[in-house]
């Protein structure tokens, strides 16, 4: 729970310093086994934190409210609103120096130095695997190296970070790390740092966990969603999901379909096609992750200016069949979720070449699909061509997304022109700080003689 959400959303409803007292003693006896005067006197420190902090007017601390929240407008749950906002965070990051930034829209970034170049990527744990510590490291660091693998890149070292709320046991910390440090020591990659804190400080009661493994690659050539061109073929590999179907089976009670997620088949595959000097011959290659085939098709018709073909029959043959069985008794569109198969795309000439390694050692793999000139996505189904379209939500996963839907609850034109003044307002701050200091005088250096 968090206490200075709570406090200043009652102040800002008009509630009486004495009724949020009172009503902030309650909530925080809910989960703390402390006295009520104890309790009393942790609402009021933050009664006064959130009152000291509520009326700042310099525009450099504060910030300017869009009035769009983060689940109204879909953001973290991959589908239209998350990718606009994913757009809109480039721009705020404006012109850099990289080879691929965050414009690209890619897995991964990636800057030259020393004649390679150094690929680095950031994936968050997933939200849902908070009380499954083991499985929220194992699926966060597979997701970090995936995201390397695909740029066409060696992963070299992980990185780890890991944030509990103040009531959180201290054995998830070593939880999470061990899932982490089991992709490290599979895939010989070594864990090298990382940070450790609570989140939101005193402020955030209760035990939610969140986090994030982040992973650094070389390489001396990279492959890009951009250059995914007519006349290239796509492959698949098997799937069968990571963090968000263990988060389904979880929570819709199907525990035993978890431990169809633990592999590292994604990731040898990616080591099969490096070491049979294959990776350098592929146009485009992505982990379907982010709003699914969806997703992730969008993202690279949008990236590539191309139009892409799947053939349904297909792309259904490489899914986990106890995966697929359970999506389907659930009435979980599979083509909306995450899977984990390995997308590749890749001139026609080398398909066979790339099919026969794979299989060779054990992972099922097919040409799903092609591409062609034009835009947008269709889907090969029972003898038709349908229109592929990305939802304003992944598919709905769990019983709680059931509830919240796959589509925008108001007018997504609306919200987009909000969430366009918030991106102009970010970054005129970031302009406005750069120059601020840069116009300031260095500091006069001590006369130590």
């Amino acid at each position: 729970m968090d206490l200075e959400g709570y406090t200043r959303l009652a102040l800002r409803r008009g509630k009486s310093y004495d009724d949020t007292l009172h009503n902030l003693t309650n909530r925080i006896l809910e989960i703390k086994d402390i006295s009520r005067s104890r309790a009393r006197d942790l609402a009021c420190a933050v009664l006064r934190e959130v009152m000291a902090t509520s009326d700042l007017t310099d525009d450099l601390i504060t910030f300017a409210p869009s009035s769009i929240t983060m689940g109204g407008f879909g953001v973290g749950s991959r589908g239209e609103g998350d990718f606009y906002v994913h757009q809109k965070i480039a721009e705020v990051i404006g012109s850099t120096s990289a080879v691929i930034d965050s414009s690209h829209l890619d897995d991964s970034g990636a800057v030259r130095a020393n004649g390679n170049y150094i690929v680095l990527t950031v994936d968050g744990m997933h939200s849902r695997l908070s009380d499954f510590p083991f499985l929220a490291g194992f699926h966060v660091a597979r997701a970090a190296l995936r995201d390397i693998y695909v740029m066409g890149a060696q992963p070299i070292a992980l990185l780890s970070d890991i944030h509990i709320a103040d009531d959180g046991d201290v054995a998830k910390i070593f939880e999470y790390t061990a899932g982490i440090a089991a992709i490290s020591e599979l895939m010989n990659v070594p864990l090298v740092t990382g940070s450790t804190l609570r989140i939101g400080g005193d402020m955030v009661i209760g035990d939610r966990m969140t986090g994030c493994v982040g992973a650094v690659g070389i390489a001396n050539f990279l492959i890009a969603k951009k250059d995914a061109r007519a006349g290239d073929v796509i492959l698949m590999t098997e799937g069968a999901g990571g963090g968000t179907i263990s988060a389904t089976a979880l929570y819709f009670g199907m525990s035993e379909v978890v431990r169809e997620t633990l592999n590292i088949k994604f990731l040898r595959a990616c080591e099969i096609l490096y070491e049979d000097g294959l990776t350098a011959e592929i146009d485009a290659m992505t982990d379907v992750t982010n709003g699914g085939i969806r997703g992730d098709a969008a993202e690279i018709s949008k990236t590539a200016g191309a139009k892409l073909i799947f053939e349904e029959e297909k792309i259904r043959a490489l899914v986990n069949p106890i995966v697929l069985r359970m999506l389907d008794k659930l009435d979980i569109d599979y083509l909306g979720v995450s899977l984990d198969a390995l997308l590749i795309i890749a001139p026609r000439s080398i398909a066979g070449d790339i099919l026969e390694s794979l299989r060779r050692c054990d992972i099922a793999a097919d040409v799903v699909g092609r591409v062609e000139k034009g835009s947008g996505v269709q889907l090969f189904k029972d003898g038709k061509y349908h229109d592929l379209t990305l939802k304003f939500r992944e598919s709905a996963y769990t019983p709680i997304k059931k509830v919240v839907g796959e589509l925008a609850d108001v007018d997504i034109s609306e919200m987009r022109v909000k969430i366009d003044e918030a991106t102009r307002n970010a970054a005129r701050k970031k302009k406005k700080v750069i120059q601020l200091i840069r116009g300031q005088k260095s500091p006069r250096q001590p006369n130590l003689f």
